[in-house]
């Protein structure tokens, strides 16, 4: 049965390090982590920082779609994932997930398959905030 470790959606600063020591297991040969930075560009344009706002129910949320991805994806050793709200500037980490498995292909799709998971169904939305000064919110409802 797969581990499910540390998942939330909060303002703590994200340490990928801390998450993927979460993940490890001695039944393990992969740990697979992404991290999700802010970047200082977006479609021609600079960016200055992110403003992320999430559905008060993200955290339980996030939850129970890696619940499901667990049993989507038997075999693992142990997942977790976070997602910061709040202001972040250029360089800070937005996401984190992290994934291990007995093998390395494995751990691979599934650590790609939950960050596409999480980015198409958690309610969490950001606004770009531009160096001209404007802002844009970008895949909000």
């Amino acid at each position: 049965m797969t581990q499910i470790v540390g998942v939330r959606v909060n303002a703590e600063v994200l340490d990928p390090d801390r998450f993927e020591a979460l993940v490890r297991d001695p039944q393990a040969g992969a740990c697979v982590t992404f991290t999700g930075v802010v970047r200082d560009h977006d479609q021609g344009r600079t960016v200055v920082g992110l403003e992320f706002e999430a559905h008060p129910d993200a955290g339980t949320i996030l939850a129970e779609l890696i619940a499901q991805f667990c049993a989507d994806f038997p075999g693992l050793c142990a997942v977790t994932a976070a997602h910061r709200t709040g202001t972040l500037s250029v360089g800070e980490v937005a996401f984190v997930a992290a994934v291990s498995s007995p093998h390395r292909c494995q751990a691979f799709l599934a650590c790609a398959s939950l960050v596409d998971l999480v980015k198409d169904q958690l309610p969490v939305w950001k606004r770009q905030v531009y160096a001209a000064g404007d802002h844009e919110w970008v895949n909000a409802p």
